[in-house]
């Protein structure tokens, strides 16, 4: 490892020499009670990498051969994913200490899948794409099973790691096959290939196997039934982890992937990704209007969501991968207030999910009521509310690209997905009277809720800026 090298990984050495030190710590000292501490920490120190990532670096640069990509791409997904990991840890705190279940693992094992999205998102060959999907793969199967009392959440766990794991393999066996026709597991070395005589039937069923296996971490239809008992069964601040950082790296890796390794036959990888769109969208649009549950319901959104980012992937072009980064973005910002609320749901200091218990809500806490209504149009996709310039962004992606038949059908799913946010308006403003949850929020999780719904409503004059990063790193990607 050159001087170079280490440069470029600093930020990840610096979280995973932080982690193993809380780890150890932790271990040596007082265990459980440490974990607060290491919680507030963790939460610090994303923050502080996400400055010194979006900050303190600049260019683009190489490590390790070829394995490791620094780019505005890498860094803009990095920052993502890190302030959203970090917001995670802060929101769920007092809800994790208050049930027990703030164990002294919970944030080290968010700090070691974070580490390994950052390596996923800066990928440059297969080998250490496989390394940093494995290593948040890993963390993310414990800690949804960390409820170890509840049935549900063993379950919960046990089903992601078995559907986790058989994606895994299918991800192995497309590498190996497009290792096995090209000749190299470099990105750049796949891509030289592919620029020669006809692509090899081989090599396609390789980028198949690998495209399927990712689908499996973006949730994306038919390779979404893990979601909604996992989001369910799964501690409820590890739901909410579990719908934002990941879906950010894996959208991210499945872009690098395919623009980085398959960039030059976007035709052969166009069409799958947009039939993976439209049937997500179409399925979470329409799958989630049974649901009773909040969380199940947030599964089946997710998964609705992926498929509008996933409409950018398809487009094959610069715009595209640009509409799908601020569409992340704004996605996982409307996820932070929404499940920042979802934590405060109880019922006399018993965590309730059901959304029946929503009724009337707006007499006992207006403002709050009034924040989730502006978060639920947002995400419905209900101008003038961020979320709807995130969707218009990647259907005008699909219709530049000549890809208008796509734009129709977001269009179309996003009218059917109205109707369930649309719904927990109904019950917060004109539902029954009696019962109900308790109006009390604690400091943090309000200051989250209120704060992600004024993004909603403050970021239409200009996007916070974000338009001109996410335009640069698409840039960076494609080429």
């Amino acid at each position: 490892m050159t001087p170079t090298d280490f440069s470029t990984v600093l930020p990840e050495v610096t979280l995973a020499l932080c982690a193993m030190a809380a780890l150890l710590g932790a271990v040596y000292t007082g265990k459980d009670a440490m974990a607060s501490t290491i919680n507030w920490a963790m939460a610090s120190l994303f923050v502080v990498l996400a400055f010194w990532i979006g900050v303190g670096t600049s260019g683009e640069r190489v490590a390790f051969g070829g394995m490791f990509n620094d780019d505005p791409f890498a860094r803009f997904a990095k920052v993502t994913i890190l302030l959203s990991a970090a917001a995670v840890l802060v929101i769920s705190h007092d809800f994790m200490l208050k049930r027990g279940l703030l164990r002294f693992e919970y944030p080290i094992l968010v700090a070691l899948a974070v580490l390994g999205m950052m390596f996923m998102v800066s990928a440059g060959d297969l080998i250490a794409l496989y390394m940093g999907l494995e290593l948040q793969s890993l963390a993310l199967y414990v800690v949804a099973s960390l409820r170890r009392d509840s049935v549900k959440s063993s379950e919960a766990g046990l089903k992601y790691f078995v559907l986790g794991s058989l994606s895994s393999g299918i991800l192995l066996y497309g590498a190996s096959l497009t290792y096995g026709y090209s000749g190299t597991t470099n990105f750049a070395g796949i891509m030289s290939t592919l620029g020669q005589d006809e692509v090899p039937l081989g090599l396609l069923f390789g980028l198949m196997f690998l495209i399927t296996g990712l689908a499996f971490k973006v949730s994306a239809v038919p390779f979404h039934m893990w979601t909604p008992d996992v989001y369910e069964g799964s501690p409820t601040p590890v739901t909410a982890f579990f719908a934002t950082a990941p879906k950010v790296a894996a959208m991210a890796l499945l872009a690098r992937l395919m623009y980085d390794a398959f960039g030059t036959i976007p035709d052969q990888w166009g069409q799958v990704i947009a039939l993976l769109a439209v049937l997500s969208m179409f399925l979470g649009a329409i799958a989630a209007i049974g649901q009773r549950d909040i969380k199940r319901l947030m599964a089946y959104s997710s998964i609705a969501h992926m498929g509008f980012a996933l409409i950018g992937l398809a487009s094959g072009t610069v715009f595209g991968v640009q509409a799908m980064l601020i569409y992340m973005a704004i996605y996982v910002s409307m996820n932070i207030g929404t499940f920042a609320f979802i934590l405060s749901m109880e019922r006399d200091g018993v965590a309730v999910t059901s959304i029946d218990s929503l009724n009337m809500l707006s007499k006992k806490a207006p403002v709050q009521a009034f924040a989730m209504l502006v978060l639920l149009f947002s995400l419905a996709g209900v101008p003038p509310m961020l979320g709807f310039f995130g969707k218009f962004y990647v259907l005008q992606s699909a219709v530049a690209a000549d890809m208008a038949w796509l734009a129709l059908a977001g269009a179309v799913a996003s009218v059917i997905g109205a109707f369930y946010y649309l719904r927990i308006v109904f019950y917060m403003y004109f539902g029954k009277d009696g019962g109900g949850i308790d109006a009390r929020m604690g400091a943090v999780q309000w200051t989250a809720l209120m704060g992600s719904a004024a993004i909603m409503v403050f970021g239409i004059v200009n996007l916070f800026g974000i338009e001109g990063i996410a335009l640069v790193a698409a840039q960076t990607l494609v080429r």
